[in-house]
């Protein structure tokens, strides 16, 4: 090894300071907004997080995918300030937006820069995602070779299409249940009531998730994410810039951060379960838990890409959560959920808070910060103290980052009472932990009554 290489400092701790979303909209509502302004309130809330200023930030990474050139200039400048900083613009399909916190990390962690802004928003139209060039080789054109040499296409949208036909390959080569698909969209919604910020709030029996319409195969629309328009945000800092600023009670870490893209397993194995990124979230877990020293037992909380029902349970495998094909057992033992051995997408994920493609990667990341906070609310995982974020795109592209408190003691003195969420009671016999969850709604219900009687109970970050 020369000696220039020996001469590098060792990487640098990250850690989030600050974080900010808008709640995610159906596109073309009423009150319907342009990205400038989605990115001015997401933007904002951050530094306020953060309780730093604009001008202390050295670099932006700014994610979308539905948009011209430098729209990221355009909304910093329109929200935020004109101080010349670099700006990249980061477009990585459905995992864009935790592709600007690895950049955003990457800049921290080497050295460049002490304060980075990670911001991603989408204005999106509405209906299920298209090609938008046409003249050119798609992108995705090996995955859909895969997919039609052992399936026969549709004139349905894609997208669908290959996460069922992978929940499909799931069901005929493990045996799996469409029920066990459908109880994933059901807990899904059943989590977003709690969360202000999703795009829907609405809680749905069993049956009616899978009496939905049908949009292909088994997947019913409770079990599809919904184009959203939305954006997020998050400030990531040294450890100096933290000490500086006295930000060690609010310091969220980052542990370990991967990405990792198609591997020759993607196309080789003719499998659409490998078409749809599982090799690829598997490999980025397994590199985050070697350099974490973590094992996922030792995860509390997960926000993961629920794209679909199906890719959700795909992903209980690919995190190393259960073995491969026992991700039906995991949800019928109601280990996806409160009461259970983790929490998995307490936001309502992509199904239920909504899916503006940008945004996606840092809504998770805020939701993320906020149960480690303890600043959760209703839906406060009880104890998080490990935080796993799951972020897929096709074409492809899979980021897995491990979070925890980087300064726990600090933290500790500063943190308010917190409201524990209510748990997932379930939907049918599927679970096994009803028993317990019956028992918690009763405290549950008891802590209610006393907030509504005490406004200083009530969480603070919810605007």
């Amino acid at each position: 090894m020369s000696a220039s290489l020996q001469r590098f400092p060792p990487l640098r701790r990250v850690f989030v300071v600050g974080v900010g979303m808008t709640k995610f909209m159906k596109p073309g509502a009423e009150n319907s907004r342009d990205y400038p302004d989605l990115a001015k309130e997401a933007g904002q809330k951050a530094l306020a997080d953060a309780q730093i200023p604009y001008s202390a930030v050295e670099q932006a990474c700014v994610g979308y995918v539905y948009g011209d050139s430098t729209c990221g200039q355009r909304a910093i400048y329109h929200s935020l300030g004109l101080t010349g900083i670099p700006i990249v613009n980061v477009n990585n399909n459905c995992s864009t937006g935790s592709t600007a916190l690895f950049m955003a990390r990457q800049l921290i962690q080497g050295g460049i820069a002490d304060c980075v802004l990670a911001l991603g928003f989408e204005k999106m139209e509405k209906g299920s995602l298209g090609v938008n060039f046409s003249g050119r080789t798609n992108p995705l054109d090996k995955h859909l070779d895969v997919l039609s040499n052992k399936y026969e296409l549709s004139a349905c949208p894609v997208a669908p299409q290959m996460f069922g036909f992978a929940g499909r390959e799931h069901m005929e080569k493990y045996g799996t249940k469409i029920e066990h698909f459908a109880k994933i969209g059901w807990k899904n919604h059943k989590h977003s009531v709690n969360n202000p910020y999703s795009q829907f709030q609405d809680e749905y029996s069993l049956d009616e998730v899978m009496a939905s319409r049908k949009i292909f195969d088994f997947l019913t629309l409770l079990q599809c994410c919904p184009s959203s328009d939305g954006a997020a945000a998050a400030i990531l800092a040294s450890e100096i810039f933290v000490q500086k600023f006295g930000l060690q009670h609010k310091a969220v870490e980052i542990l370990a951060q991967e990405m990792v893209t198609d591997l020759p397993s993607s196309f080789e194995e003719k499998s659409v379960i490998k078409v749809v990124g599982f090799d690829m979230s598997k490999e980025a877990a397994k590199k985050c838990y070697e350099k974490s020293g973590l094992r996922p037992s030792d995860i509390d909380v997960i926000e993961l890409h629920d794209c679909f029902s199906s890719n959700e349970l795909l992903t209980y495998e690919a995190l190393g959560l259960c073995p491969e094909g026992e991700g039906g057992t995991l949800v019928d033992r109601g280990d996806n959920t409160y009461g259970g051995k983790w929490v998995i997408n307490p936001s309502g994920g992509l199904i239920s808070k909504g899916h503006p493609l940008g945004a996606t990667g840092l809504a998770q990341c805020a939701e993320l910060c906020w149960q480690l906070r303890g600043e959760a609310g209703m839906r406060q995982v009880p104890g998080a103290k490990v935080a796993l974020q799951h972020n897929l795109g096709l074409g492809g592209a899979a980021v897995v980052t491990i979070y925890k408190m980087g300064f726990p003691e600090a933290a500790s003195s500063f943190r308010t009472h917190q409201i524990e969420a209510a748990p997932t009671s379930s939907p049918g016999d599927g679970f096994k932990a009803n028993l317990v969850f019956k028992e918690i709604e009763k405290k549950l219900e008891e802590i209610r009554r006393l907030t509504a009687r005490s406004q200083w109970l009530t969480p603070t970050y919810w605007l």
